[in-house]
């Protein structure tokens, strides 16, 4: 007996195409479900978060609908993730609430935080919020630079604190294989699927999505929408090195290197969401799990709002907008801190630890074959 519904169906659906093994060439569902005979609860979420939806063994299966077999290998693992994402949330009393209202309360929490911060300022000086500032230390005149970095670097610290409790979870109910140690290798290959999307292929031949042509589009999307957040934590660092070790207050000069690496990363935060939510749109319902945009659609919104208000604001930073834009951005900020471990984001974390895993059983069954 499984948790819950879903993972029942899931466990008949790979006792159906562990008996069939057509797919075992398209990603890695299919071999690491062919290492087991019976499958636990954490085995079916260790798949699930494997899968990356590409939707190619729905179009290759014979057994799909209508047969009376019923399986939809992409929907009911889609549903499985998302429940997953609630399964190892921490608070867990937070994940259902942010599951069912995401988009919502993100655009609440921003709204929210931008207020406060706006009448913070309005309160101390209505020239400072309005008024017209450059050069370094700009920034500040909204906010002291210690309130800011106490608000946001709380806010950072409990997603960092909820997003490690939530991977142990996962980690343990998936299992560590029995002798076996994550080990440089396998984080290595990990690192090397995840960072090209491997898996988000259809074997070779592109991800189904509206039609039974399948395209790249949406494995290209992914790639602005990773590399451009990993260009703006990468601005966000450098930034940080300035103000604490170079005693460098922001804002700093376009060509500076903060300003460049956050500018090619919000370009890459503009394209990426606007095309995930594009190719979201377009797939067959059959596909996807359409009662649970929740916190994927949320996480993706305020990503591309993210971009958008940050690069408003580097536009119009030298003018009387600079402080209204600069607590709205700052509110959107904060708001994807404090949701990013219930929704969307997780997803990539929890993927990650599945490819290490699989990564490692590979290494065990070739040693194996070796010995």
């Amino acid at each position: 007996m499984h948790r819950t519904k879903i993972l029942e169906e899931a466990d008949r659906l790979m006792t159906v195409c562990n008996s069939c093994r057509y797919c075992e060439g398209l990603c890695a569902v299919f071999p690491a479900m062919e290492m087991r005979r019976a499958f636990s609860d954490g085995d079916l979420n260790y798949l699930a978060n494997l899968c990356h939806a590409c939707g190619a063994c729905y179009t290759d299966c014979q057994f799909s609908p209508p047969h009376e077999f019923n399986v939809n290998v992409p929907r009911t693992l889609a549903v499985a993730r998302a429940e997953s994402y609630a399964a190892y949330a921490w608070p867990r009393a937070f994940a259902g609430t942010f599951a069912r209202n995401g988009l919502v309360i993100s655009l609440v929490a921003a709204l929210s935080v931008a207020a406060f911060i706006f009448g913070f300022a309005a309160m101390n000086d209505r020239q400072i919020l309005f008024g017209t500032h450059t050069g370094p230390g700009a920034f500040y005149k909204l906010m002291p630079h210690n309130a800011m970095a106490a608000l946001f670097g709380a806010a950072f610290l409990y997603a960092i604190a909820a997003l490690a409790m939530g991977v142990r979870a996962f980690w343990r109910d998936i299992g560590e294989p029995i002798g076996m140690k994550t080990d440089a290798r396998a984080l290595l290959q990990a690192i090397r699927d995840a960072g090209d999307l491997r898996y988000l292929d259809g074997g070779g031949v592109g991800c189904f999505n509206e039609d039974d042509r399948p395209t790249d589009r949406r494995k290209l999307y992914h790639h602005f929408t990773f590399y451009g957040f990993a260009l703006c934590f990468a601005s966000t660092c450098v930034a940080t090195l300035y103000h604490y070790l170079l005693a460098r207050e922001a804002p700093y000069p376009w060509w500076d290197l903060p300003v460049v690496l956050g500018t090619l990363g919000g370009i890459g935060l503009l394209i990426g969401p606007i095309g995930l939510l594009a190719e979201r749109w377009k797939r067959d319902s059959i596909l996807v799990d359409e009662a649970r945009y929740g916190m994927d659609v949320a996480f993706i919104v305020m990503l591309f709002l993210t971009s958008l208000t940050g690069m408003v604001l580097l536009i119009l930073r030298e003018t009387a907008a600079m402080g209204p834009l600069l607590a709205l951005h700052l509110g959107v900020v904060f708001s994807l801190f404090v949701t990013m471990p219930y929704g969307k984001f997780v997803h990539g974390i929890y993927r990650f630890a599945a490819l290490v895993r699989y990564a490692m059983e590979r290494r065990a069954m070739a040693q194996g074959a070796a010995e």
